[in-house]
């Protein structure tokens, strides 16, 4: 707690801003110039108000900062919302710490449009209808991905890119989530293959997690107030007693499938040692070079359609070891 008080009492240094020549200006939401509250996400445990206060106080234009927490234990969710003084405030701290390093740290501000505002109550509590982006360039971000789609479908509530909680790096896939049924299917046709950054994007329904009704508790605040941002992972990856094996058996394809196919919809998770598919049979294999990424792989990118197909992920065995 000393030390904590002790780095309170000097102003910390300035977000390290990237200087990457792509690195864009954000344009205004297509909703609603009032608002001006960020979303901030992907924040560690030992984050409180007292740290992001630190952090944005110089601009002279903060009024409120918020760390969501769980009502039963205290402990904080991972995210929380910061209101500005005005909506082009709010844009400024955007533009310039989205991305950046949050002093004393080696993590980067991760910050989008809050759906609404920190007080306000959500109006649109229907079903969300989402999909699956995947082949996402490494610069994308929650927000880009949300407008992406947004200029063309203003059902859009929120886009999450993944990354890897350890090095806060996209993984090259997201969701997209739609309030109207109608326009999600059109975007699964009209937005497959239309560049968002420098790639093009690749398109299929979003599976719900098996028992998704059944949401945890600790889960429920954080879904409420942005699902968009904040989708716990409920389904298991199946046992398997060999901790060696990288390989993920691929079920249910389609018989048109082609091998590279399946090699671009499973390389975002990690590198490839082969892709192969038995012809004609329906099924084909995935090897990955680690456990942990044949592991998510299962786990993330169950049911994912290839060809009009969900296929049906589950452990497999090298194929390199047959006769």
């Amino acid at each position: 707690m000393a030390s904590s008080q002790q780095w309170m009492m000097t102003a910390p240094p300035q977000p390290s801003i990237p200087s990457s020549t792509n690195y864009q200006p954000y344009h205004q939401p297509a909703t609603a110039e009032e608002v001006r509250t960020l979303w901030i996400g992907d924040l560690q445990y030992w984050v409180d108000e007292s740290y992001l206060q630190s952090c944005f106080a110089h601009t002279n234009e903060l009024l409120s900062i918020k760390i969501i927490r769980n009502k039963i234990t205290g402990q904080p969710e991972g995210y929380g919302f910061v209101e500005f003084v005005s909506h082009a405030a709010a844009e400024r701290v955007l533009q310039t710490y989205n991305g950046a390093l949050m002093p004393g740290t080696e993590q980067t501000f991760r910050l989008n449009w809050a759906s609404f505002g920190a007080g306000e109550k959500r109006h649109d509590a229907g079903p969300d209808h989402s999909i699956f982006v995947g082949d996402l360039a490494p610069d994308v971000t929650d927000y880009l991905l949300q407008e992406t789609f947004r200029l063309q479908y203003p059902s859009v509530r929120g886009a999450k890119v993944v990354t890897d909680p350890n090095t806060g790096r996209s993984k090259g896939y997201g969701f997209v989530k739609f309030a109207d049924e109608n326009e999600r299917n059109r975007a699964m046709s009209e937005m497959n293959g239309i560049y968002c950054s420098s790639r093009p994007m690749r398109i299929s329904a979003a599976t719900p997690k098996k028992g998704a009704a059944a949401v945890p508790q600790q889960y429920a605040a954080a879904r409420a107030a942005y699902p968009a941002a904040y989708t716990p992972s409920v389904q298991s990856v199946p046992v398997d007693s060999d901790v060696n094996n990288t390989t993920v058996f691929v079920g249910n394809l389609d018989l048109n499938a082609t091998e590279e196919e399946l090699r671009q919809v499973f390389l975002p998770l990690g590198e490839l040692i082969y892709a192969k598919i038995t012809p004609g049979r329906g099924f084909g294999f995935v090897q990955y070079v680690t456990r942990a990424s044949a592991e998510e792989a299962i786990q993330s990118l169950q049911g994912t359609i290839i060809r009009q197909q969900p296929v049906r992920l589950s452990w497999g065995r090298s194929q390199t070891a047959k006769p």
